[in-house]
This record gives C-alpha cells, sequence and structure tokens, in this order.
C-alpha cells in the first residue's frame, strides 16, 4: 500500500520524503508553519518556515528563533518535494501549504476563511489530489451574516453607549481578530484604546497592513480621556481589577460561537457579534470543491459531522485525523454544550 505524502504522527503532521513537519505539536528539526496562533505555531523547532508576514508574528510571539520567511506562491525545494505557501484569510500572515511530490499534490490550509477581511489576503484556492481541512465550524446551523452587516451593528453599538456615556468594550482575541475589528471600527465615533497585549500584536500588523490609529492604555490614562470611547481588550481582562475602573461601560464579543444560544449568557457579556475568523459550513464546502480534490481529511472542529457528509452526500473520500489544534484563541472552544441549536 502507498504511504500517504503526509502522515499523522505524535508529533505532527509529517512529510516523510522531506522529512519536515507541518504545524508540528511536538518540537522537531524542521517545521513549516501556517500562521501564528499558538496551537499551530509553537516554541522548541530547530528551524521555522513561514511566510514572511507570519515570522514577523512569530518572532514577536516567540523571541529569538531560526526562522526562514517566504513569499506567496514561493516555491521550497527540500528533497525533491516542492512547498509553497497559499493565501488563507484567516489571520494576518496565513498560509495554506501546498506539497507537491512525484505528481501528487496535498494542501494542508491550517486555519481559514473565505470573506475577504481587508486585513489578510484572501483564502486562495489551490487544486490537489488531497485536502486537509479544519472544520471549526462544520455544522450547517453555522451560517455568516456578510461582516459589513455586523461592523455596522458594532459601530451602532458604540455610538449608542457613547450617547448614554458609557465606554464599550470590544473582547478580541489579540492576534487577528483585535486587528479585524480595529480594520473596520469608525474613527469618527471616538477614540480607539487598546490594552497592551492587543497593542502589541497590532504593532506588528501595522507593518503590513493598514489600520486606523490605537492609544494604549498606560497607568497613566486618565479615566475621563476614556470614557465614552472603545477598548479592545482580550477576553482574559472580563471582571478584572484593569477593567473595573473604567465603569460605567458595556461589553461585547465578537465570536462565531455567539452564533449559539446562551453563549453570551455564558461570558456575561452585554453583546455578542457573529463574528469568525473561520469558514462557515457554506464555505468548507465551497473550498473543499474548489481544490478538486479527491480526498479530504478532517482535523479539527466537527470532524465527524462534515466528514460524513462530504462522503455520504457528496462522495469524496473523507475521513478524520486527531491533532492538538484547539484552544489557545476563544474562536477555537466550543461552547459547554456544543449541542444547542444555533441561532
Amino acid at each position: 500500500m502507498k504511504k500517504p505524502l503526509l502522515a499523522f504522527t505524535e508529533k505532527g503532521i509529517y512529510c516523510e520524503p522531506a522529512g519536515v513537519y507541518l504545524d508540528p505539536w511536538r518540537p522537531v528539526n524542521k517545521a513549516l508553519i501556517t500562521h501564528g496562533h499558538s496551537d499551530h505555531a509553537r516554541w522548541g523547532h530547530q528551524q521555522y518556515i513561514t511566510h514572511h508576514h507570519n515570522k514577523s508574528i512569530m518572532e514577536r510571539r516567540l523571541g529569538d528563533i531560526a526562522a526562514q520567511g517566504v513569499d506567496w506562491g514561493e516555491t521550497t525545494v527540500i528533497n525533491n518535494v516542492k512547498f509553497s505557501f497559499h493565501p488563507a484569510g484567516h489571520i494576518p500572515g496565513s498560509s495554506q501549504i501546498r506539497v507537491e511530490h512525484k505528481g501528487e499534490v496535498w494542501v494542508f490550509t491550517g486555519d481559514y476563511k473565505l470573506e475577504d477581511d481587508g486585513i489578510a489576503p484572501p483564502f486562495e484556492p489551490v487544486k490537489c489530489n488531497g485536502f486537509i481541512t479544519e472544520c471549526t465550524f462544520g455544522l450547517p446551523a453555522f451560517n455568516w451574516r456578510p461582516q459589513q452587516e455586523v461592523f455596522n451593528d458594532i459601530n451602532t453599538w458604540w455610538k449608542q453607549n457613547k450617547a448614554e456615556g458609557h465606554t464599550s468594550v470590544l473582547f478580541a482575541y489579540s492576534l487577528g481578530k483585535a486587528q479585524r475589528l480595529l480594520k473596520h471600527l469608525d474613527p469618527e465615533t471616538g477614540t480607539i484604546f487598546t490594552h497592551g497585549a492587543i497593542e502589541n500584536m497590532t504593532e506588528v500588523v501595522r507593518r503590513f497592513t493598514d489600520l486606523p490609529p490605537t492609544t494604549l492604555i498606560t497607568k497613566d490614562t486618565p479615566k475621563s480621556e476614556i470614557r465614552g470611547n472603545l477598548i479592545i481588550a482580550p477576553p482574559g481582562t472580563h471582571g478584572s481589577v484593569w477593567l473595573r475602573k473604567f465603569a460605567p461601560y458595556a461589553t461585547a464579543s465578537a465570536s462565531g460561537w455567539m452564533a449559539f444560544r446562551g453563549a453570551r449568557r455564558r461570558r456575561a457579556v452585554d453583546r455578542g457579534f457573529v463574528l469568525s475568523d473561520h469558514a462557515d459550513w457554506s464555505g468548507l464546502l465551497e473550498a473543499v470543491k474548489a481544490t478538486g480534490c479527491e480526498t479530504v481529511v478532517a482535523t479539527h472542529g466537527y470532524t465527524a459531522i462534515f466528514s460524513r457528509y462530504l462522503r455520504e452526500e457528496l462522495g469524496y473520500h473523507a475521513y478524520t485525523e486527531n491533532t492538538e489544534y484547539e484552544g489557545d484563541s476563544e474562536e477555537e472552544e466550543p461552547p459547554t454544550n456544543a449541542k444547542e441549536t444555533a441561532s
């Protein structure tokens, strides 16, 4: 039986002919990395290869690492295996990795979305024989509204809070979601303040993305300057002493999980905006179809449901594989009761 070009091992996704791993979760000699979220880009590898935008992000997050940056579509040959990076549209610097050897082509997506968010090059379909896909939101109930409608809602919410004398607090993951929100906020409404963790990653993303100005909150920032304006902060600050000093405020979370009834209540926020950096059900299906592949491997999310649909309804050779891609983002954490009905 022919060995697969990409195999799932205890260290990660392994390309044996090249002797390299893709987004490995255990330390290895050479790792090709799709994007900078910590479940995909981990510390401890001897050498990293990634898109040059993500190289900057990883160096900020991981410190002094041996990393090589490449451009979109640039071919890197390792032991006669061809590798190239293609836009995934997930967050700034995020890539799909194309692997070609002896006429066989596989694509590993990492995480992705199809809607152009304005801060990352949009998802690029890549023809292949085998497609390794996430399915974080791989249920038919997940069907995203056009993002501009969501951003209009967020900006209206901010204006209403300001009219009532309240500060608006948006909770967002520091890499990706925070910059996406920032890109589409209306700076004419007021000043956009940031928590240090948000500003740290935004500073890197500004090198290759045009973003509105922000003001870092320091211990010397007067509360009077913040009132009525907007704060972008990590979810971990919810209920903290740091945040309470800015009261009165209204809180909101922007996440795909806000599509679940009760998600806003569990997170104890005033508003929930359904906005994900992952593909919804139709987006996942569209991505699979666009590759022209025969084989689909579902790696994280609603893997069993998505792969069964591909097999039984669409005729793909589809199956699941276990990985350790999870949990450094609120986008990766399903609600307590993942079986509840989505709104």
